[in-house]
């Protein structure tokens, strides 16, 4: 693949939104459940896997929810590629760069626990480098132009992920 054909590629995969990603990698991985079956240790393994599935689903969507209601209340985007109006460093933003993407990987790795599917969780780690190779440097670069010396402080103060 080109240089320019690679660009186009991750151009057309940047109109996705974020959330969509996740959904059409969860997705992904029924489709190999359905074709490559794996199937389940046993009943507890399954009933450990629902019980963690609904503490992980639970945490993601508090979190998520937490994480937009203050860019709600910022009135900054939660778009990729925009330029924010704000940079936010409170509420979980003083734990981690990324928590709306954490929330979104812990309620994708909940669903798979309350499913007991293994596949979405095999295909995870494909859609993290996307975020953490494309998706996030695009973000951190434009943070990095508008917000300079603060965007920079932040940085040396709170990591990407944890």
């Amino acid at each position: 693949m080109s240089f320019n054909q690679r660009t186009s590629f991750v151009q057309i995969l940047l109109k996705i939104p974020v959330p969509w990603v996740f959904i059409l990698t969860y997705l992904t991985g029924v489709v190999l459940q359905l074709i490559f079956p794996i199937a389940n240790p046993s009943v507890a393994v399954s009933h450990i896997a629902m019980v963690a599935g609904i503490i992980l689903f639970a945490t993601g969507a508090i979190f998520a929810s937490w994480s937009l209601l203050i860019f709600h209340k910022a009135r900054t985007t939660t778009t990729p590629g925009e330029s924010s109006k704000r940079l936010i460093t409170d509420g979980p933003y003083r734990l981690t760069r990324n928590p709306m993407y954490i929330s979104l990987l812990l309620a994708y790795l909940g669903e798979a626990g309350l499913l007991a599917q293994c596949w979405p969780v095999i295909v995870l780690p494909l859609m993290t480098v996307y975020l953490n190779r494309i998706v996030i440097p695009l973000e951190e670069d434009i943070l990095r132009k508008d917000f300079k010396e603060e965007f920079k402080n932040y940085c040396s103060r709170v990591n990407r992920w944890f």
